[in-house]
């Protein structure tokens, strides 16, 4: 089974095939951080135009690394929520297209819960149940999770997240 994963929550784009047995079979970033650094921050809109323009080029040069072909694919993930609604819809977008296309399963995820499963994949160990902390440049959270599915929100900031801070002295 071959998994197409796509993510442009934010200032990168990113598409990876993943096997059913968590596989990374290739993972390709186009990052936006020379379009950025002059504005000392991510303005969203020109994060949107650059996902168009490099969305489709990610997403052929994953399959290719992968050695994996569109009509191989068994399913197409992406990340749907949290992140700046320009950059999600284009996404967004792109994978319905390719599932309705394909006619193939959508999986719609979560960005912030995959940066916890992406311990679960990075350390190829069961880490369910845990608690887990992130702390990205928008969010700051603490969830219980009792398993892949199932995270429960214990705390967070109210105001603005501690990544944001590492973001902006980085």
């Amino acid at each position: 089974m071959y998994l197409l994963t796509i993510e442009s929550t934010c200032d990168e784009t990113a598409a990876a095939v993943v096997t059913e047995r968590l596989e990374v079979l290739s993972s390709v970033v186009a990052s936006q951080d020379e379009l950025h650094e002059r504005f000392h921050g991510v303005v969203p809109e020109i994060a949107a135009r650059a996902h168009v323009e490099r969305i489709l080029p990610v997403i052929d040069e994953a399959l290719r690394r992968a050695n994996v072909e569109l009509t191989q694919l068994d399913a197409i993930a992406v990340a749907n929520t949290p992140g700046l609604a320009g950059s999600l819809l284009v996404g967004l977008m792109a994978a319905k297209t390719l599932c309705w296309t394909l006619n193939k399963p959508l999986i719609a995820v979560n960005h912030l819960f995959a940066h916890i499963y992406a311990c679960k994949i990075a350390s190829g160990e069961e880490i369910f149940p845990c608690v887990g902390l992130i702390v990205s440049g928008g969010h700051t959270s603490l969830y219980r999770c009792e398993n892949a599915f199932t995270f429960t929100p214990l705390g967070g900031t109210i105001d603005d997240a501690a990544g944001e801070a590492f973001d902006k002295v980085a």
